[in-house]
């Protein structure tokens, strides 16, 4: 028997999972890294147990050397052939997945000002595992890679026609979640195969997109990963004018990107912390606001996206957030009668895969990135 080992790396954490290979891959492990810098530990779920193991100071390489020595048991000899990556800007060039060379990984370097927080994490992890496994293929899996073909309307900028062709347009982000859920829906919900659906991904990283067909036709987020819904540490959508502001006021460039990507969205909004669980759960009232915005931005986007696509015919929850918070839910539900959306309250609460009461079948569906970059790397290696 042969494996195939998935790597999501980002800055702080790396996710990875391993299954058997075969035409449908059957996970056998799963687990990541937390806390990459001083303190980093590795969770590991295998045979039924779950372990923790604290690594104290590791990086990118030394975090996936302890993940292949936790993972030596569980494979049990069998052989790494294929290791697939997500890499979440593809820019123009990339959207299929596709191996990856040490050619090709200097070029995705050169997107990582569209993508700070993942790019070059992406990029670390497919060269710590080229060196680690270097008979194994290499597969790039990219979250642009589902948006591309939307209406030139959804996918371009009021800025000269000169740079959309240079690459400044709109490119969509969380594809492999998108992928995942519309091909959950096709398999269980056939009468939707073809329907009208807006898909909220909602997490630390949020964002939401409308399909037909299970083509995407418009997504919240753009140019980078930091436009659309706010989230954990991200600003979203902003008046470009706010920065020209800023710049007058003398700052520079560097200071606010760490303001837009890393000290703004439900972390700056409520000046506690950027865990939606907490802020849920707060009584301060930054916190109450910062949900509220949150939730109202979601709703926003929801009837945009819903005129976008000529009407919805389902709403679907996924991501962290859009998987576990009745809270949200309930609030970007609520008042929606006019879309033909309303929820079940106990259902909801349950976290239930069906929690709609009106003509819009609403949903919560459980994301599952790395069974579409394990599929991917099950064609390369047919």
């Amino acid at each position: 028997m042969s494996a195939i080992l998935t790597l999501n790396a980002g800055s702080s954490s790396i996710k990875f999972s391993v299954y058997l290979a075969g035409d449908e891959p059957q996970e056998i492990a799963v687990g990541q890294i937390d806390g990459l810098g001083p303190d980093a530990r590795l969770i590991l779920k295998a045979n039924g147990k779950k372990t923790t193991t604290e690594l104290g100071e590791a990086d990118h390489a030394s975090g996936l050397a302890a993940v292949l020595a936790a993972l030596e048991p569980v494979l049990g000899g069998q052989i790494v052939l294929g290791v697939g990556h997500r890499i979440v800007h593809g820019g123009t060039d990339y959207g299929d997945p596709i191996v990856l060379t040490t050619e090709i990984l200097d070029d995705l370097a050169r997107l990582t000002p569209l993508a700070p927080l993942h790019q070059p994490h992406n990029i670390a992890a497919i060269r710590a595992a080229m060196a680690a496994f270097p008979d194994a293929v290499q597969i790039g899996c990219f979250d642009t890679g589902f948006h591309r073909g939307h209406p030139f309307v959804n996918d371009t900028y009021g800025l000269p026609r000169q740079m959309y062709a240079d690459g400044v347009r709109r490119y969509g982000f969380h594809g492999l979640s998108y992928d995942y859920v519309t091909g959950h829906i096709a398999r269980t919900h056939p009468e939707l195969k073809d329907a009208r659906i807006v898909i909220a991904h909602l997490g630390n990283g949020a964002s939401m997109t409308c399909v037909r067909g299970r083509k995407s036709i418009a997504s919240t987020l753009g140019f980078s990963a930091i436009d659309g819904l706010p989230m954990g540490t991200r600003c979203g959508q902003l008046d470009p004018g706010v920065i020209l502001f800023l710049l007058d006021k003398g700052m520079t460039g560097p200071e606010i990107s760490d303001l837009l990507w890393k000290e703004s969205g439900m972390k700056g909004m409520s000046g506690i912390t950027h865990d939606m669980r907490t802020l849920g759960e707060s009584d301060a009232p930054e916190a109450k606001e910062a949900v509220a915005y949150f939730i109202a931005r979601v709703k926003r986007e929801l009837g945009a996206l819903s005129a976008t696509n000529g009407g919805i015919d389902a709403l679907v929850f996924t991501g962290g957030i859009g998987e576990h918070s009745s809270l949200v839910r309930k609030g970007v539900c609520t008042d929606m009668e006019f879309l033909g959306i309303s929820i079940d309250a106990d259902a909801n609460d349950r976290n239930a895969e069906e929690i709609g009461t009106g003509a819009v079948k609403v949903m919560v569906v459980k994301t599952d990135e790395e069974r579409v970059i394990a599929r991917a790397v099950a064609r390369h290696l047919d």
